[in-house]
């Protein structure tokens, strides 16, 4: 009971931030190959149905996004804070999240390296968008419901989403199509984000974290919401992992079933896909709880506790570190213009041979650069706060 009272009276849980930094430090990897022509198959993206490893990361985070909700506004409430005034923060939170991402969207705006850049086709949609929107949506049921509508919300989402991919019909192609081009979230996105979606999406038009498809993303963030809620009880830590686990299994179980009907798939984000990453994320979460929280296995904890201290500005630098990389063009060995990370990768990783591995490493040096730079913020105690 000790653990309860600790987390209740803390706010917080050291697994969940463990597992927010593992999370980040994944994305880290995954968004910053060497060359994308070499990558390990789990470091990609699954083509359209199906999963990878990479399809772990951002309902992970999402879902983390849940858990951290329910710590803080729980506290915030039984303190006596405004409920109002709690979402009026929410939505600020959101608004400069979703900011950030359409700045990272358009960085830099064509005022540096000749690079090119238009008003007319910068990508609104994204991550950290979508997490914002997320955000926002599941702090408004948090603060203005209790825990039994907040299941029926996440039920909601995911009927609903289903329900409409599978049953409106969308013109010159009719109801149920689930490809790239002729689904409903693709005819939504190509008509009132025309011109403003993903240039690397499968079709044009499309975008992964495009407007449809947002309705079940809200419903990973309250599996986490739900998550929280069921940590802050009054259960023995034991009672609490293997209840995790179970409901874990029971999630995943569930969504390999509803694949049957509709297709576990990242980019359209479908009710199954959401119910299993959700499932996965709490049997890796209770892993985390048991080991830390519980069993008190912490000494290889500070490396990910300091990746996950500043998630959202390790995550734009990132983005920002990687496009100045990319369109930096420097004198290559021959005389010719080539980028700075073309010509970095070409000393620094080509000569290892393998192509495959040279990648991956870049990979692997890119994550760990960024966690020096975490690990000064951490020294010198800079906590930038979203």
């Amino acid at each position: 009971m000790a653990e309860s009272v600790a987390a209740k009276t803390s706010g917080r849980l050291l697994s969940l931030d463990v597992f927010r930094g593992a999370t980040i430090a994944g994305m880290m990897m995954v968004n910053n190959p060497g060359a994308w022509n070499y990558i390990y198959p789990p470091f990609r993206h699954a083509a359209w149905n199906g999963w990878t490893f990479t399809d772990l990361i951002f309902p992970f985070f999402l879902w983390i996004v849940g858990v951290a909700m329910t710590f803080s506004f729980s506290k915030r409430v039984e303190q006596g804070a405004d409920r109002s005034k709690l979402l009026m923060h929410a939505f600020q939170r959101a608004v400069v999240i979703f900011a950030i991402g359409l700045f990272l969207n358009g960085f830099p705006f064509g005022l540096l390296f000749g690079h090119q850049f238009s008003w007319a086709a910068i990508r609104i949609p994204g991550v950290l968008q979508r997490i914002g929107i997320c955000y926002f949506i599941a702090s408004l049921i948090v603060l203005y419901t209790g825990i039994v509508w907040q299941i029926r919300w996440t039920v909601i989402f995911l009927v609903v989403y289903w329900i409409l991919v599978k049953a409106v019909p969308v013109p010159g192609f009719g109801a149920g199509v689930l490809e790239p081009m002729g689904s409903l979230a693709w005819y939504i996105d190509s008509t009132v984000l025309s011109g403003h979606t993903w240039s690397g999406a499968p079709v044009p038009g499309f975008d992964p974290e495009g407007i449809l498809s947002t309705l079940p993303a809200i419903a990973t963030t309250l599996f986490g919401v739900l998550t929280g809620h069921f940590i802050r009880s009054e259960r023995t830590p034991e009672e609490k992992t293997a209840w995790m686990f179970v409901y874990g299994s029971a999630l995943m179980f569930a969504g390999l079933v509803m694949d049957n009907w509709l297709p576990i798939n990242k980019n359209l984000w479908t009710s199954s896909y959401t119910v299993f990453m959700a499932g996965i994320a709490l049997n890796i979460f209770a892993m985390c709880y048991w080991l830390i929280d519980v069993r008190g296995s912490k000494g290889w904890t500070k490396p990910f506790q300091i990746y996950g201290l500043n998630a959202i500005s390790m995550f734009a630098l990132a983005g920002l570190i990687g496009r100045l990389t990319t369109i930096w063009n420097v004198s290559g060995p021959d005389g010719s213009l080539i980028s700075l990370k073309t010509w970095y990768y070409q000393l620094l990783f080509v000569p290892i041979g393998d192509p495959m591995i040279a990648s991956f490493l870049h990979s692997v040096a890119f994550m760990l650069g960024l966690y020096v730079i975490a690990h000064v913020m951490y020294r010198f105690n800079v906590i930038i706060k979203v």
